[in-house]
Formats: structure tokens, sequence, C-alpha cells
């Protein structure tokens, strides 16, 4: 038997919101056309859309047998709000599931986390004591504040945290390293197999099990794993342009420069081979990668090709 075709995390959520909304707002005709028009609009939406009422079935179904939870789910959904009773019936839902739903992260993680972003979203909160929290594009963090430690837990994706000063030191925990600062602004970010550090001011403690606690310095960039914190060259980015929009390269290879692009659109973005070591320096807008990569063709000898608005590639012009 073949595997189910895997979706994109963000047209999942856009399933289950549509779904939730509907529940919510029975008899809304015109609530009724949007969802249709949406799942009209492309076959990942309707397959994606067709997953999601399987599986509330089932989940129906499940609970019928049992007396009492129905009633019990459906009024703390009403009580406590979407996202919160999306916590309480998550458990449920992705158990055994979550693969077959949509790709290979958990599909319902923005639902279930304290903070997140969609592909290609970047959002900024200010905290309940003044810190300022960013998140850029697909990232996902949980919020645990006590006397002892205020901690954010980066999931998915990569912060930026400008704390505020406090006699609570702030921990952010990533992969197998947690790093500590009271005053401080550093940019984290989770890849596979490390978490990486940019301290922008302040000292940044970076614990790792079994390893002497190390301290970063303002302007200073590591690699941290398991195995420990290493202090890395200066990228060829401006690791904090995203926050505001952007991103600003300094020489970047376009094979690096495109793997970033990708971070911010659905879909495949390709290259050819023969293009990848060009260099690249400028400023470039994320709010849409589309137009961005119009530009990246204005500046070198470039062409985009499309399969499908989902589907791109970059190749040399001849």
């Amino acid at each position: 038997m073949s595997e189910p075709l895997r979706l994109e995390q963000h047209i999942v959520k856009q399933a289950i919101d549509w779904t939730l909304r509907l529940q919510n707002n029975t008899g809304n005709r015109g609530l009724l056309q949007q969802c249709e028009h949406w799942r009209a609009a492309h076959g990942d939406h309707e397959l994606a859309w067709q997953r999601v009422q399987t599986l509330n079935a089932e989940l129906s179904a499940n609970l019928s047998a049992q007396p009492g939870t129905r009633y019990t789910l459906e009024t703390s959904a009403q009580r406590l709000g979407r996202r919160k009773a999306l916590k309480l019936l998550s458990g449920m839902l992705v158990l055994g599931s979550a693969t077959w739903l949509g790709s290979e992260a958990n599909p319902l993680l923005d639902w279930t986390s304290d903070y997140a972003t969609a592909v290609g979203e970047h959002k900024r909160w200010t905290l309940a004591d003044g810190s300022r929290l960013d998140l850029n594009t697909h990232s996902a963090v949980d919020l645990a504040v006590g006397p002892q430690v205020r901690q954010l837990h980066l999931k998915r994706g990569e912060l930026m945290l400008h704390c505020a000063n406090a006699d609570i030191p702030w921990q952010v925990r990533s992969l197998d390293t947690v790093l500590q600062a009271n005053d401080a602004q550093l940019t984290v970010r989770r890849d596979d197999h490390c978490t990486r550090l940019g301290v922008i001011t302040g000292r940044v403690a970076i614990h790792v099990p079994g390893r002497t606690v190390q301290w970063a310095e303002p302007g200073q960039h590591y690699r941290v794993d398991r195995s420990g914190a290493v202090l890395a060259q200066p990228p060829d980015m401006d690791m904090q342009a995203w926050a505001e929009g952007l991103i600003v390269t300094r020489g970047m290879r376009l094979d690096a420069f495109l793997g970033e692009v990708s971070r911010y659109r659905p879909g495949h973005l390709g290259y050819d081979a023969d293009v990848a070591d060009m260099r690249l320096s400028g400023v470039f807008r994320l709010a849409d990668t589309d137009a961005l990569l119009q530009v990246l063709t204005q500046t070198l000898p470039l062409t985009v090709r499309y399969r499908t608005r989902w589907w791109a590639s970059v190749q040399r012009r001849v």
C-alpha cells in the first residue's frame, strides 16, 4: 500500500479552522460558501478538508461509545474558547494520526503551542513582564513563568527575545541546551540537529548537560548541540532583519539564500547546480516571495521557472 500524500502544515491548520468555524456557526451560508471557495482553490485544500472530516467522524464515533464524554468536550469548548479547547482535544485527535493528516511535523502544533506562526508569517508580542517576543516563519513556542524563572520552550523555528530587566532570569530551551539571560536581546534558531544563538545586547549563559557553562557576548554567534557550544563565524546574513520583514545579505551564496527564502513560502523552491555558488548582496522584502524572486532576476543573470504556483526553480538566464 502506498503512503498517503503529505500536506503542508498550514493547509491542515486552515482545514481544522474552517471545521471549527462552521461547527460554531451552523446555518451561516455565507461562511459555508467561503469555505467551499477555499476548498476549490487547490487540490490540497480539498484533500486536507476530507482528512479532517474523516478524523472528526472517527473521534465522534469513539466518543459516542462513552456516555457523557461528548457533552463534556463540547461544553468545555464553549467555556474555554477555541485555542484552549484544542489543547484538550488535540491529544485525542493527533494520537496515531499526525503523519497521515499532514506533514512530518505535528499538524496541530500551532494550535497546542502558546505562541506560533504559519509559513511566511512573522508575529510580535509584548509579554506580561514587558519583554518582547518575535517569532519568525513557521515557529512555535511554549511559555512558562514561575517565581524562580521565566522560560520559553522553542519547539520549532526561530525567535527573538528582548528581555525586560528583572531579578527573575529568562531561559530559552531548545533541543539539548538552555540559554539564560537577565537583561539581553538574543535570537535563537532551532535547526534539525543544533541550536543557533546570536547575541545582540547583554550576555547569555549557554547550558549544555555535562558541559561547563559558556558565556556569549554581544555580537557573537554560537552553534550549540549536545557536544557543547562552538563560536561560529559571523553569518553572511543579518540574523535580526527577519523581525522587520527583510533578508539582508552580504556576499551570500545563492543556494544558501534560496534555502532561506524557501522557509517563507509553501511548496518547492529549487535551483540548478550551476547557479548555486553565485554570490548575492542586498536587501530583500519577505512579504511577497514571488516578487522577491523577480527582484533576484534583476540582480543576477537568472530566471525563475514555474510549473505551478507552488513549484518554482531558479535557473541561469540563457
